[in-house]
């Protein structure tokens, strides 16, 4: 019998994509980018998107630390239209990371789902982001209430798909691979982590990514976990 199910953050309930857009763009406006050569702003966010997941890759390999990452991802992106701007770089850096975890757009259907879960489940998250940047996510999109436990990696010391994390995750709840169920975005991070160590995974995959893995359950819609609990 399920008793304790656990979520991912980003991009499962919070929408990172569209926060992450709404924060760039307003800081493309903030520091008039235009004026420095960077005339279409859409194009200047998916060449940062390309950098971010790159030195996202090398982060959760532990190939570079968190300070190399947000540094590194602002210079990449204004060095592809020559403004080699440390400083500059820096500021949009800082102000990324201060500004971009107070949006607070959650996918469709986040706050009836958790309302019907909570009332049934011990709710928890893991997350692979920033200890205080998920806290802040939290609080601003008003989340905090549902969960019982935030474990990060940050906090651990390890990321997913490591199992110590998910292990770790069940000895702080109190509970086993059986009574727990993880919900992710991400095949491998996520579903397949979390398999690894014995617990059901529902993958979420709003896009309908083809895949051919053998999983437990999927959806594409959140709605959808009122029918499968």
């Amino acid at each position: 019998m399920i008793k304790h199910i656990f979520f991912d953050l980003d991009r499962t309930l919070w929408d990172f994509e569209a926060n992450s857009y709404k924060c760039l763009l307003e800081l493309c406006n903030t520091y008039n980018l235009k004026e420095k050569g960077i005339k279409n702003y859409e194009e200047f966010i998916e060449n940062y998107k390309i950098h971010n997941e790159k030195l996202w890759e090398l982060y959760r390999a532990d190939k570079i630390s968190q300070k190399d990452l947000r540094r590194e991802r602002f210079q990449r992106a204004l060095a592809d239209y020559n403004i080699k701007d440390s400083l500059l770089a820096e500021k949009i850096g800082e102000d990324y990371v201060s500004q971009c975890p107070k949006k607070d757009k959650l996918f469709p259907y986040t706050i009836e789902v958790l309302d019907y879960l909570f009332e049934k489940y011990q709710l928890h998250i893991i997350t692979n982001g920033f200890h205080n940047t998920q806290h802040i996510k939290l609080k601003y999109s008003n989340l905090e209430k549902y969960f019982d436990l935030i474990i990060t990696s940050e906090q651990m010391g390890v990321k997913k798909p490591n199992p110590k994390i998910f292990e770790f995750a069940l000895e702080k709840a109190k509970s086993t691979p059986s009574e727990s169920i993880y919900i992710g975005d991400d095949l491998i991070v996520d579903i397949l982590g979390c398999e690894n160590c014995g617990i059901d995974g529902v993958y979420f995959n709003p896009e309908k990514k083809i895949h051919q893995e053998d999983i437990t359950y999927e959806i594409s819609c959140l709605s959808q976990l009122k029918e499968l609990f």
